[in-house]
Order: C-alpha cells, then structure tokens, then sequence
C-alpha cells in the first residue's frame, strides 16, 4: 500500500483550496457549508411584512409614483453597511436620523471587494435590514454597485472596488430577483464610477473604453436584470467617474425604465472665471442636458474646504459657492440628488461626530431636504 507523502498532501489541499475559491466567487459565499449540496436556493424578500409604498417608475424625463405624480429623489449616501456594522453604527436610528434631516431616500453603496471577502449572505441580511427600516420610514433606497474603473479593461482605482464582468452581473442576479416585489428598493445604481481615462502618466489610467462599448455592457446588464426585475428605476453613470455624459446625445441606452447617474462634484467643472454663469454652461454641456430627455440623479454631490479631514480633489470648494450653485441648477432642471457621505469618517462628511453633529455641508444639505420634506 503505497504511503501518501508531503507533495501529495499540498496538492490536494490546493485542489481544495482552488476549489473552494473557485465556488465563492461564483455564489458569493464567504464559506463553503459544511453540507454544501443541501444549501438553500434563494429565496424572495417577502414584502407582505412592508407597509404599502408607491412604486417609483419612469415618464418621460421624470420619476412617477403610482399617481403619477412627479416625484424627485433628495436624500443621502451612507457609508458602506460592513463599516457601519464594523463601528456598531448599522442601526435603525441611523435611518431615523436620516429622516429627520427631510430625506426621503438613503443610497447604499456596496463595494465590490468587501462583497467578495464579506459574502452575499451577510449583504443581503444587510440590505434586508435596510427595507424594513426604511419602509417604516417612508424612505426609498438606492442599491449602489460601488466600484470605481474600467470594467471592461478590468483595472480599478483600489482593492475596494475589484469586480468583474462575472461578479457584476452576479450581483444584480441576486439582487433583483431578492428585491423584486420590495417598491422601498426604487433603484439600481448598476456601476458608480466607471472610467476611460487614457493620460498616458501611469500613475491614474485605468484604460481606455468606448462609449459603444460601454453601453454594450450595460445594455446586457439591463437586460439580465429584467429577467428577473421590471419594477426597479435602473441607472447609468457616465465616463470620467461619473461626470461625462455626452456621449448619451447620440447614443443613449435604449431601454425603457432607465435614468442617468451624475457626480458633479466641485472640480470637475474647470470654467476660466468661476462665475454661476459659466459653471451652469459647462454643466448644461457635459451633463444636464440629458435632463430634458430622461431623468436624473445626481447621486454624489458634496464638498469640503481643503483644511477638512479628508480632503481631496475634486470636493474642495473654500468659498461656499459651490453648494447654492449646485442644487440651484439641479432643483431648476428637474434632477435629483443625493449628497455624499453621511458619515463622520469618509469624506466629504455631512456630520462631525456620530451624535449627527452637521458640518458646513451637513447644515446646507440638511436645511434643503427640509424644504421639500412633507
């Protein structure tokens, strides 16, 4: 009987090895069950437990409830749901403050490598959470995809946000076939912010990608997602982290119940004098003019002085300029928005400290949402 050695011994653990991260990535599972042929299929969200919430849909260039009324999102970005769970901040009350502030919708992104490393399991009993606490609320959520990069070149602007064409779809597989009958999920952000940067530096191309191509990408998400999804407002960001949607006057995603994601963050916008005049021009040429063809979301809007934590190009605003300008022009066009971060560690942050304390954004965007809060 011949003995089994050392070199035997390494192989087979690596075939297991190979084996186990080969099925993780496909299912999302952080680990493999011990009695892996009796795991569950999933299983659909059951909405009956929800209080009765208008679908959100599509008509024209704006968002309808069931009555056909305009309805405009106006909420804020949260942190991703591991690092609130991380600090003991995944909460109820957390969404409660969030009302207070006059939001009406709460966007959650989700990063693709802390997806990968957490497992759809712990995602979903997350986003779960997120549901009831919201339809008690009467708030809607926004389901964010939260990479950064070129996904068809494959390069991402850090480990957080690694994806794939495979995971991607994967994701938004599990995702609406979960939520499908839930009207408290309105949207799917299907990719935050993708990139066709080809500068030449080495320090910040991701590659370069087409538009054509990109839509090709998204169009085929789209369509996977409607296999299982046709209640869910579905958005499309454009080039230059989400900045750049030009390309969408010639070649928009023809789909139906589809809106455009923007990130018109201060910086992004590079007029010669800096007057509300010209940022309105330059913003009318890269982005709002879809406004007039289809909706809106201008899902991160935000900014910081340079002395803030975290402070980086392209939130600084030191004036104070850009906060009046930015919702002035969005409010006039008809386009929504969400503010980024509720958070006192990401930054551009919208509170100080976790007792809410609001920082000079915190304050603007807070006194906004109460405007419009019913």
């Amino acid at each position: 009987m011949a003995l089994v050695n050392d070199n035997t011994i390494r192989l087979m653990m690596m075939k297991y090895v190979v084996f186990a991260l080969v099925f993780i990535c496909h299912y999302g599972y952080a680990s493999l069950p011990e009695q892996w042929w009796d795991a569950p299929y999933p299983a659909q969200f059951d909405a009956k437990q929800l209080k009765p919430q208008s679908k959100i849909t599509v008509s024209g260039n704006t968002f309808v409830d069931e009555n056909s009324d305009v309805f405009a999102f106006r909420g804020v970005s949260i942190a991703d749901p591991d690092k609130l769970k991380q600090q003991g901040k995944w909460s109820k009350a957390l969404f409660g403050e969030v009302a207070n502030w006059g939001a009406n919708s709460i966007r959650i992104p989700i990063h693709p490598g802390v997806f990968a490393m957490r497992g759809a399991d712990f995602y979903i009993s997350a986003i779960d959470d997120a549901v009831l606490w919201a339809n008690e609320l009467g708030l809607y959520l926004i389901i964010d995809w939260h990479s950064i990069g070129n996904l068809q070149a494959d390069l991402y602007q850090h480990p957080m946000y690694d994806t794939s064409r495979e995971q991607t779809l994967n994701f938004w597989k599990q995702i609406a076939f979960r939520y499908q009958h839930v009207p408290t999920v309105a949207v799917y952000e299907l990719f935050n912010e993708p990139t066709n940067d080809y500068i030449g530096n080495g320090a910040n191309s991701l590659g370069y990608m087409t538009w054509s191509k990109w839509q090709s990408m998204m169009t085929e998400l789209i369509d996977l997602i409607r296999q299982y999804d046709n209640n869910k407002v579905l958005l499309v960001a454009g080039f230059n982290w989400a900045y750049d949607l030009t390309s969408v006057r010639h070649m928009p995603i023809q789909r139906e119940n589809i809106a455009y994601a923007v990130h018109p963050y201060p910086q992004k916008a590079k007029p010669t004098v800096k007057s509300k005049e010209n940022f309105f021009m330059l913003w009318d040429k890269g982005w709002g003019f879809v406004a007039k063809k289809a909706p809106m979301i201008a899902t991160e809007i935000g900014w910081s002085n340079e002395n803030a934590p975290g402070a980086h190009v392209p939130t600084i605003n030191n004036d104070g300029s850009y906060g009046p300008q930015i919702i002035e022009y969005l409010e006039e066009h008809g386009i929504s928005w969400t503010a980024w971060v509720f958070d006192p560690q990401w930054a551009p942050q919208m509170i100080k400290d976790w007792d809410y304390t609001p920082t000079e954004q915190g304050h603007f965007f807070k006194k906004e949402m109460l405007k419009h809060k019913k």
